[in-house]
């Protein structure tokens, strides 16, 4: 095309980075998408009367789905779950494993957030030592945590992890247990449980998405304009034959 002279680079940056960034823009909207319809599930399951423990085995579908416990803690292998924060403060999640007197089974309860301000001490915690009945609900991750490196393999308790694993921690105390971690909604021992569902809701997906986009038209607009420059100038030996005329 003689009136579009935009150069190879520029069109080999643009033929790469142009459908990249569309792309991304396109999954920013479907991660948006899965959070909106996530929250909502969330919503509807938590206003929804509690489930008996015997039915939570035989549920495909546990996610956000409230249950009825009564059983004890195991206070012996605690579990620390770190980089917690909250309104500012850091601290950690307690995680225990929970003795389901009804099934027998063994699920993993998450009783919340507390404070760990200095790390030259650990956490102070306590567990009440009678069987206790409590209210959870099932939390299913919308994906891995991210982790610099893995957790130690066989650390001392209480244990300090970057991630939550049921099934490990099933095996390695050779118990048969509920593959998913359950959240305590207050009641007897809980700490801090006002968790958020999702760590970026919707509209920040979206707001990501429509800066995909814009990026992609700037740069195309760019593209567009840089040829139609380009394609405007003369060439340099032709100018030259002309000024000599």
């Amino acid at each position: 095309m003689r009136g579009f002279r935009p150069g190879l680079v520029p069109t080999l940056v643009v033929a790469v980075l142009v459908p990249l960034m569309v792309c991304l823009g396109f999954w920013q909207l479907s991660r948006g998408e899965y959070k909106r319809v996530l929250m909502q599930q969330y919503a509807e399951r938590r206003v929804a009367p509690p489930m008996d423990s015997t039915e939570l085995a035989q549920t495909t579908d546990p996610a956000f789905r409230v249950v009825e416990l009564q059983g004890h803690f195991d206070v012996e292998h605690s579990i620390l779950l770190d980089n917690r924060q909250h309104d500012g403060q850091v601290g950690v999640e307690l995680l225990q494993p929970f003795l389901d007197r009804a099934t027998g089974a063994w699920l993993l309860v998450n009783r919340g957030w507390l404070p760990w301000p200095d790390r030259r001490t650990p956490p102070v915690f306590s567990t009440p030592e009678q069987p206790v009945s409590v209210q959870a609900w099932v939390y299913v991750a919308p994906g891995a945590t991210f982790q610099l490196h893995a957790d130690p393999v066989a650390a001392p308790w209480p244990r300090l992890v970057t991630a939550i694993e049921p099934d490990k921690l099933w095996a390695e105390l050779g118990r048969s247990g509920f593959s998913y971690e359950l959240r305590q909604q207050g009641g007897p021992g809980a700490y801090r449980t006002d968790w958020p569902v999702v760590s970026m809701g919707p509209e920040k997906h979206l707001g990501y998405a429509v800066q995909w986009f814009a990026m992609a038209a700037a740069l195309f607009g760019l593209f567009l304009y840089l040829g139609w420059h380009n394609a405007g100038r003369p060439h340099g030996k032709h100018h030259e034959s002309n000024q000599h005329v």
